[in-house]
């Protein structure tokens, strides 16, 4: 199982990517070392420090005809990658 699982883009996360910080939706059993680790490989870039947060997941309802549905929403971990003075990530150069 890859430590990475996707980069995580919005509008908050588009403004920490130009003070150099990217963010990534990591494995639950994944540690900071684990991640830069990955980052390093992957992108071929130098880890300044690594954060990390775990998302939990919301109650969600809806209303069906007959009756009201309840659920969560699935937990996830969030890592925010600080690079190195003047590298970046463009995760848009493959498309």
């Amino acid at each position: 199982m890859s430590v990475l699982k996707r980069p995580i883009i919005t509008e908050k996360s588009q403004e920490l990517n130009a003070k150099g910080k990217y963010t990534f939706e990591v494995a639950m059993g994944s540690n900071k070392i684990q991640i830069a680790k990955a980052v390093e490989s992957m992108y071929g870039v130098t880890v300044d420090s690594v954060s990390t947060i775990r998302q939990f997941g919301k109650s969600k309802s809806r209303m069906t005809r007959s009756k009201v549905t309840t659920g969560r929403t699935p937990t996830f971990k969030k890592a925010i990658v600080t690079l190195a003075e003047g590298e970046m990530i463009d995760f848009y150069a493959d498309l």
